[in-house]
């Protein structure tokens, strides 16, 4: 059963590995997926690329830990979801690991008041311990890194965004 959709953003990758994350992607959306791979401006010597999926709440997940195994990628995984589920990504760089978080429909990342409280807790009065615990339950440190990737990948090559559809 279809019922969640999403993108793989895949922001850096070494060249060597590029087919062998795709060998990986294949396998576990269940479908041959053919990225198109470009270099990526940011960080000489990567290629990056981004694939649209379909396929079974959970994808995200499966494909973030099958991905894990390949510690030089940068990457981005969003799921979403039929109405009425909160949907989820996953971020990894090879700097900070992985950090995965709720979104609403609108991509915005949520944090539970079970999180917040612990912020709280934590800070115990300490403004700047509370924003210290806030950024990273939102996962500040992982969208800094990734920024100039982001901002650099489509700047000086040409589209490499390709529609993949696992069924």
């Amino acid at each position: 059963m279809s019922d969640a959709h999403g993108v793989i953003q895949i922001h850096s990758c070494p060249p060597a590995l590029a087919q062998h994350v795709a060998w990986t992607v294949s396998s576990a959306l269940g479908v041959p997926v053919r990225p198109l791979w470009s270099e990526q401006s940011a960080e000489s010597g990567t290629v990056c690329t981004e694939l649209d999926w379909t396929g079974e709440a959970g994808t995200a997940a499966r494909l973030a830990s099958v991905m894990l195994g390949w510690q030089d990628l940068r990457f981005e995984i969003t799921e979403n979801t039929a109405a009425g589920r909160d949907g989820v990504r996953f971020v990894h760089t090879p700097a900070l690991g992985i950090f995965y978080t709720l979104i609403d429909a609108a991509g915005n990342s949520m944090v539970n008041e079970d999180r917040i409280r612990y912020a709280m807790g934590v800070a115990d009065g300490d403004i700047e311990d509370l924003e210290r615990e806030l950024r990273l339950a939102l996962g500040t440190a992982w969208d800094d890194e990734l920024e100039p990737f982001r901002e650099t990948r489509f700047a000086d090559v040409t589209p490499v965004r390709q529609g993949t559809r696992a069924v």
